[in-house]
């Protein structure tokens, strides 16, 4: 009776440490900024649902009331870096976390930014830099999230072709605008890192050429981007080029095919047999 009495007290003994051992790694681990306690109020429970809506597509948003994929959340924000600065890259997703009973958390969130002085999950108070584990457990994993192969380089290399196949359109342009904004049936796609990306490159090539805000008026080029429809190894889109002053327009036709491994990208201003 003795000796089992003795191996359950070591048995108590040894959780105990064992558990004040990790509460001193948690604590070491938030001094250190490897960790933080902001969002424990995840892990009690009290969470009703995390809403995930693209910035750019009003028509995406993700309801998660999953309770490993919040737990999985959870884990993620609470390895987050606090910072005092923030990216200043346009947000591409906005997170409201729902307390049962609250106001929701509303969290900004820039995919791919992993500068450690900035923060890629802010609001007007607090600002984290969130690793890309967030990105490829959670972002990539929605269901509805059902893009063409390599988007973020098909898509602008596509835009690149189109420009360098037909810069006899811009001869008499003093400057161009790319229009991506208004192309609504990828704009879930669209991330602000492969945009700065795309910008740099569309700066190196082509300097008079830049992307459309909210100042197409101010081109005496735009060319219009419209995706017509898309699978993981079919891309279709039509290409606009509108001139300042006339009602001229020209039409291309974009069709995109995985061939051996890798992207066709056929440009014309015919429309193919198989658009």
């Amino acid at each position: 009776m003795r000796k089992n009495k003795s191996i359950i007290l070591l048995m108590i003994f040894i959780l105990a440490l064992t558990f004040s051992g990790c509460s001193k790694i948690d604590n070491l681990k938030i001094k250190m900024g490897l960790k933080n306690n902001d969002f424990e109020y995840i892990s009690e429970n009290k969470i009703e649902k995390i809403v995930i809506q693209s910035t750019r597509d009003e028509g995406f948003r993700c309801v998660v009331t999953d309770k490993k994929t919040i737990n999985n959340i959870h884990d993620i924000l609470s390895s987050a870096k606090a910072v005092e600065g923030k990216t200043d890259l346009d947000s591409d997703y906005i997170f409201e976390i729902y307390e049962w009973g609250k106001e929701p958390h509303r969290f900004n969130y820039v995919v791919g930014v992993q500068d450690k002085k900035m923060g890629n999950f802010y609001n007007d108070n607090e600002s984290y830099v969130v690793s890309k584990r967030i990105d490829n457990d959670i972002i990539r994993n929605l269901s509805v999230l059902r893009k063409p192969r390599d988007f973020s380089v098909l898509y602008y290399r596509m835009i690149m072709q189109f420009l360098d196949e037909n810069k006899y359109l811009f001869e008499n342009s003093s400057n161009i605008g790319i229009n991506i904004k208004d192309d609504i049936e990828v704009a879930k796609y669209i991330l602000s890192i492969d945009v700065e990306n795309f910008k740099d490159d569309l700066k190196a090539e082509f300097p008079n050429a830049e992307l459309v805000k909210d100042n197409k008026e101010e081109f005496d080029t735009v060319v219009n981007i419209k995706t017509y429809g898309y699978k993981e190894k079919v891309y279709k889109c039509i290409i606009t080029v509108k001139y300042k002053g006339s009602n001229k327009e020209s039409k291309f036709y974009a069709l995109c095919q995985v061939e051996d491994n890798s992207w066709n990208i056929q440009i014309s201003d015919k429309k193919q047999d198989d658009f």
